[in-house]
């Protein structure tokens, strides 16, 4: 019986389709970082505690420290790198709690930062922004990622005034066209 040490994968990475032959034994943040190149995915602790290292398999956050890359296979995974998306004239345009983060100095040495950026962004997205966001959804989103250096205040900051700003552009969306003049 023959060991089967590399296997086949073929996964959309920031809405990109990849493939790539990877050693069994690695794990996703393996494969993110050394095999595709995408090193916003930062490994922490190892066991899944920090939280460093999530990324969403398919809109879900994920520990990529505690998956090997070959479950996932066939899967749709977002990194920290592909939370923006094009504004159309050759740039990018920030996800709303990646512009928050900016503005509300929510990072410090930034180790943790893609973790929490991926994590409160699929928080962010699932919700109903048209309802203000309570501390409780706040502390639910943040609790799950650990940082050594911000004491979270401003991160749960950058986190209610990033849901401000979606609840903004939702009201903005469902605006009727003999409205939107008045809007402006």
């Amino acid at each position: 019986m023959t060991a089967d040490l590399e296997r086949a994968i073929s996964v959309v990475i920031n809405g990109v389709p990849r493939g790539a032959t990877v050693p069994v034994r690695w794990l996703l943040s393996d494969a993110l970082r050394h095999e595709f190149g995408l090193t916003g995915t930062h490994v922490g602790c190892e066991h899944g505690v920090c939280g460093s290292c999530t990324v969403l398999v398919d809109g879900e956050p994920t520990r990529s420290c505690l998956v090997l890359a070959v479950q996932m296979d066939g899967h749709d995974i977002t990194t920290v790198e592909g939370l923006s998306r094009p504004d159309h004239q050759g740039g990018q345009v920030l996800h709303p709690i990646q512009e928050a983060f900016r503005e509300c100095h929510a990072l410090q040495c930034g180790f943790c930062t893609p973790g929490f950026l991926t994590t409160i962004a699929a928080g962010l997205d699932a919700r109903d922004p048209s309802v203000e966001i309570s501390d409780d959804e706040v502390d639910e989103l943040v609790g799950g990622n650990l940082c050594r250096c911000t004491g979270y205040a401003n991160i749960k900051k950058a986190c209610r005034h990033a849901a401000a700003q979606m609840r903004e552009g939702a009201k903005v969306a469902t605006l009727a066209p003999e409205d939107e003049e008045l809007a402006r």
